[in-house]
C-alpha cells in the first residue's frame, strides 16, 4: 500500500509512524485499564476510552463488578466495538464462544483436554489463529474473566506493532524474511478420520490490503511450527523469542480477575500456569473475530454473524 509504514521501501513513512507509536504507547498494564459499569451496555465515554487505548496499543482492559456467568458479555462488548464476524473454532460452543477452563475428563467436552488452553498448563507466546489460512485471519478478540484461579494464570501482553518496530530497528532484513509467504508453516493436524486441518504456510507479518493494518501470525511453540530454513528467518525467529522472553518495557503483565476482560486486535499474549481449588476454578469466555476493532469516530457497529472454522 502506497505510503505504508510497513513498506520497507518507505523509510520516512515508517519513521513518522514509529515515533508517533512510541510516544503514545502505554508504559504499564494499568494504563490499559478502563472502569466500566456494565460491559454489556457501555456508556459513550467508556466505549471511547476503550477504543482510544486500542487505537494506540491495539488492546484495552475493562474492569467491572459484573460477575455473571453470562456468555452474552463478550458478544455485547464486541458488538459495541464494531466487531461483526464471529469466528468459532471447532472446540467452541454452538454460539461461537469458547469456554476456556480445565476440561473435565468425564464431561461432553473432554476432548478439549488434549489442547493446552483447556488445561492448567502455561501457554507460550502466540497470536490466536496462527494455524488459520490468510483468508481467515483472527484480527480481534474479547477475553472475559468469569472466575480466576486460586493462584497463577497471569497473562503477558505485547502489542504486535511494537514487536515489529523492535525487529525492524534491529535488522530490516529480518522483517523482510518474516513477510515471506513461506516464513512459518504449521503442520497438518490428523484425527481418526484423516487430515482434520491441512498444513498451513504463511508470513508472520502481513499488511491488510483493504485498511493497511499490520497483522501478525506467530507461535513460540517448537513442536507445532516449522520455520523456513534460511539464515534471516532463523535469526528473526530467535530475535522474537528473546524479545518476548525479556522483561522489556513493552511486555505488559496482569491477571484478569472476575468482571475484567481483554479486548484487542489479536496482540501477542501468553498465559502462566495456574492452580484451581474447590472455590476457585478458572473460567474465561473467548470470542474471536475476523474484523478489527474500529477506531474512535468510525461507523456504528452491527450485530455479529457467526462463522465456523476449525482449530
Amino acid at each position: 500500500m502506497k505510503g505504508s509504514p510497513f513498506d520497507l521501501d518507505q523509510p520516512l513513512a515508517y519513521q513518522r509512524w514509529r515515533d508517533a507509536k512510541r510516544a503514545s504507547h502505554p508504559a504499564q498494564a494499568r494504563d490499559l485499564v478502563v472502569n466500566v459499569a456494565d460491559p454489556r451496555a457501555l456508556s459513550e465515554a467508556e466505549a471511547q476510552a476503550l477504543l482510544q487505548r486500542c487505537a494506540t496499543a491495539n488492546m484495552a482492559i475493562y474492569r467491572s463488578a459484573v460477575q455473571d456467568e453470562d456468555k452474552d458479555i463478550p458478544l455485547q462488548m464486541a458488538r459495541q466495538l464494531g466487531l461483526r464476524r464471529l469466528d468459532g473454532n471447532w472446540l467452541a460452543d454452538e454460539d461461537g464462544i469458547s469456554q476456556i477452563e480445565v476440561a473435565k475428563m468425564a464431561s461432553p467436552g473432554a476432548e478439549r483436554g488434549a489442547y493446552i488452553p483447556y488445561t492448567d498448563r502455561a501457554i507460550k507466546w502466540h497470536t490466536d489463529g496462527y494455524y488459520h489460512p490468510q483468508s481467515r485471519h483472527i484480527r480481534a478478540m474479547v477475553l472475559h474473566c468469569v472466575r480466576s484461579a486460586a493462584a497463577g494464570g497471569e497473562n503477558a501482553l505485547m502489542d504486535h506493532e511494537m514487536a515489529y518496530i523492535a525487529l525492524r530497528e534491529a535488522n530490516p532484513d529480518w522483517v523482510r524474511a518474516l513477510m515471506a509467504p513461506d516464513a512459518m508453516t504449521i503442520p497438518q493436524r490428523l484425527d481418526d478420520d484423516g487430515v482434520a486441518r491441512a498444513e498451513q504456510s504463511g508470513p508472520v507479518f502481513s499488511v491488510d490490503r483493504h485498511d493497511g493494518a499490520l497483522h501478525m501470525r506467530y507461535t513460540a511453540r517448537t513442536r507445532s511450527v516449522l520455520w523456513k530454513d534460511d539464515a534471516p528467518t532463523r535469526a528473526a525467529a530467535a530475535f522474537l523469542q528473546r524479545l518476548l522472553d525479556s522483561a522489556g518495557p513493552h511486555v505488559l503483565r496482569l491477571r484478569l480477575e472476575p468482571g475484567m476482560g481483554l479486548v484487542c486486535n489479536n496482540v501477542l499474549h501468553d498465559r502462566a500456569g495456574f492452580v484451581n481449588d474447590a472455590g476457585h476454578a478458572r473460567l474465561l469466555y473467548r470470542a474471536r473475530y475476523l474484523d478489527r476493532i474500529r477506531l474512535p469516530g468510525s461507523a456504528a457497529s452491527v450485530a455479529p454473524a457467526a462463522a465456523r472454522s476449525e482449530q
